[in-house]
């Protein structure tokens, strides 16, 4: 089936020319457009042009980082304006604080997907209000409020505005999570209720989350949503509490709540971070076990032909199927990867090293192992745990015959002092004589700088604590390019790794954070002088070995083009289904969904369960009868359901069974099971209500529970 999809992000790593990235979630953001154009997908991206982008960085001669933002002119970029039937720059209008603010639009093409950028840029504007589109995350939580507005609530007008119409709403991270209110408002201008507009809305929205953290997620106090969209609420058909509590976490207005709140597929980007997300949201909700929560997962992928060196597409256009670029996904042509010489695979591999030597102005590293780690210097990725016994890494870079360098290179948000401190470190570090011409610190990491590091150094270093990266998508990048992966099992490596294809660093689970970070040093180290160093000097047909198997294990697995394929099955296609189903006969399904909650959540303070009682009636078979109180809610609209732990299996749920309706509002239910009543006090077992529904997503989507 066609469905067109909408994919909003805050940032677009499409190429180095366009610069209004930052890191990883834009180039991602990029990666995904350029798959839907190859895959022939219907979307529509929509972000915002800033005119400074995200800084430009030097290091001083203390290494202190050094910030600056040079001003980007539209006609300099590879984008075109909107313009309407006269020829005239197309514009639309958003209320910030409330005053309205007038959005320029602009439009980059990416193949046929068109990317439409706002740019607060305009004459009618103050000053005041054309800056907020100049800096990407820079200002406060004011400027940051004001530009998920823009994002959110102008990226909506704006597909009005050029005449677009998608079915499915995809918010990249919570940052655009303010269109959802925006459609809700479309609705009610219609004098649909608010609550019949949230379930249109919910029906045909996803989510993807990429924060494994709680403080990475924006949220506003509610004085300043008060302030920035106080005059809004009302348009929305619902009272300002109402609103607030779709982003409420105690007393903030959490964005990512409010995706979850208005979405109806949420995912994560890896497996392990599908789970960490659980853990997050089951904070949240307390009485839904974090097994239950409703978190799928999609682990990122890269476009490969963005990331591939020229030396290695050679390579692969001789010895794959001509095709290959259109089959990215699919493992068998990468097998033929085995068919490349040994010597042809390491003469690729060393011309796009001397490139990246040549183009980065280092030494002659030609013959060095060089290991590369380059990413945000965010404190959790731990750029100095290489670091932690100089004397250890002295010895190890000062072998006269097996040589070893390290490449670092990033930034640190302006507002991240630690991170800064980070550079500053490393940068001391390699001006110190025992380091000099071994550590090379990099300046003004970009799109640029990263293909010729992921394709030019042998290893590639990734360090996180775990399980605090989310994906990761740069080890990816390296693994095209035949550079083998050394990472903690974290993210997309926690499913990449196969003992084969490069190495995990693995010290186990400790105590404390500073254990933790020792036992991993140690294993750092001693992969490096016991296995990798040893490998890359004395054993080259193995390293070339490895690096093959990296190369047929990884790339056709995470690449955008499977990635993508599991959006479009796991969430587009169903979610756009689902969309128009709440909306086909004038939203005859969302009315009905919304009648039925608010009749649920009226009457639930009625549901009760008494304790359950149990029977052994057969060895190592008992039967489990409670009495729970519905009030008038229909026994078919709840399900009752015994809840326990198996120490082997995990979580498991088994449904009880209607046996008697009683007096007042009372049923009888039983339910049968394996095992003695020792099992069920061991499994800490319990019984619970809840309500359910043929047009629930899942289970939970009320997020009410009884528990007996």
């Amino acid at each position: 089936m066609e469905a067109k999809i909408a994919y909003f992000s805050a940032e677009f790593g499409i190429d180095a020319s366009l610069p209004i990235y930052s890191g990883g979630l834009g180039v991602l953001a990029g990666d995904h457009v350029k798959a839907a154009n190859d895959l022939g997908v219907p979307l529509i991206a929509v972000g915002i042009l800033y005119r400074r982008g995200y800084f430009q960085q030097s290091l001083d001669e203390a290494g202190n980082q050094q910030v600056y933002y040079p001003e980007h002119q539209p006609e300099d970029l590879p984008i075109l304006p909107i313009l309407d039937d006269n020829g005239q720059p197309k514009w639309i209008t958003v209320p910030i604080e409330g005053r309205t603010v007038y959005l320029r639009i602009w439009r980059a093409e990416v193949g046929d997907v068109p990317v439409y950028l706002l740019d607060a840029h305009h004459e009618k504007n103050t000053k005041e209000d054309q800056s907020l589109t100049n800096h990407l995350y820079g200002g406060n939580t004011d400027t940051r409020i004001a530009q998920e507005i823009i994002l959110g609530i102008g990226g909506v007008r704006c597909l009005r505005a050029v005449g677009e119409e998608p079915e499915v709403w995809h918010m990249n991270e919570g940052h655009s999570a303010f269109m959802s209110l925006e459609r809700i408002r479309e609705y009610s201008a219609q004098g649909i209720s608010f609550e019949t507009a949230l379930e249109a809305v919910r029906a045909s929205t996803v989510f993807t989350t990429h924060t494994p953290v709680p403080a990475g997620h924006d949220h506003f106090s509610f004085e300043q949503m008060d302030r920035y969209l106080g005059q809004y609420y009302w348009q929305l058909g619902a009272s300002r509490e109402t609103v607030l509590e779709l982003g409420r976490i105690e007393d903030r207005f959490n964005m990512t709540r409010l995706a979850v709140s208005t979405a109806c597929k949420v995912n994560g980007v890896s497996k392990l971070h599908a789970e960490v997300t659980k853990e997050l949201f089951h904070q949240w909700t307390p009485d839904i076990p974090k097994e239950h929560i409703q978190v799928t997962s999609i682990t990122n992928g890269i476009h490969t032909k963005t990331w591939v060196s020229k030396e290695m597409e050679k390579l692969y256009n001789r010895y794959l199927q001509p095709e290959w670029k259109t089959r990215i996904a699919e493992r068998k042509i990468w097998e033929k990867v085995k068919m490349v010489s040994n010597e042809e695979l390491w003469s690729a591999h060393q011309q796009a090293k001397q490139e990246m030597i040549q183009a980065l102005r280092l030494p002659d590293l030609a013959s060095t192992l060089t290991v590369g780690f380059a990413r945000r210097f965010a404190t959790y990725k731990r750029a100095l745990l290489l670091f932690r016994d100089l004397e250890r890494l002295e010895q190890l870079v000062g072998q006269l015959e097996r040589p070893i360098a390290f490449l670092f290179a990033g930034k640190a948000h302006p507002a991240d002092l630690p991170g800064q401190k980070l550079i500053r470190q490393i940068w001391q570090l390699s001006q110190e004589d025992r380091f000099k011409d071994k550590i090379f610190l990099l300046e003004n990491y970009d799109m640029t700088k990263a293909k010729y590091l992921i394709s030019g150094v042998d290893v590639w270093l990734n360090t996180p604590i775990k399980p605090m990266e989310a994906s990761g998508t740069s080890g990816q990048k390296a693994a095209v390019n035949g550079v083998l992966n050394c990472s903690i099992l974290d993210g997309w490596w926690a499913e990449g790794y196969n003992g084969k294809n490069g190495w995990a660093i693995e010290s186990g689970t400790h105590h404390s954070p500073e254990e933790q970070d020792q036992a991993d040093s140690e294993e750092l180290y001693r992969l490096l002088e016991e296995e990798i160093v040893p490998m890359y000097y004395q054993e080259h047909t193995t390293w070339v070995d490895r690096m093959k198997e990296s190369i047929q294990t990884l790339t056709p697995v995470f690449s955008t083009s499977c990635m993508l394929a599991e959006y479009w099955g796991k969430l587009y296609i169903p979610t756009a289904i689902r969309g128009r189903r709440f909306a086909e006969n004038g939203l005859e399904v969302a009315k009905r969904v919304s009648s039925y909650k608010k009749f649920i959540r009226e009457n639930w303070h009625q549901v009760h369960i008494q304790k359950a009682e149990l029977v052994a009636t057969y060895p190592k078979v008992f039967t489990a009868h409670c009495k729970v109180r519905l009030g008038p809610i229909w026994h078919k609209d709840v399900r009752i359901e015994a809840v326990g732990h198996h120490e082997q299996e995990g979580l498991w749920r088994k449904e009880l069974q209607l046996v008697k309706e009683l007096d007042q509002g009372y049923y009888l239910y039983a339910g049968s099971f394996p095992g003695t009543l020792e099992d069920w006090n061991k499994a800490m077992a319990n019984v619970r209500v809840l309500p359910i529904s043929p047009d629930f997503s899942h289970d939970f989507e009320l997020e009410l529970v009884r528990w007996g």
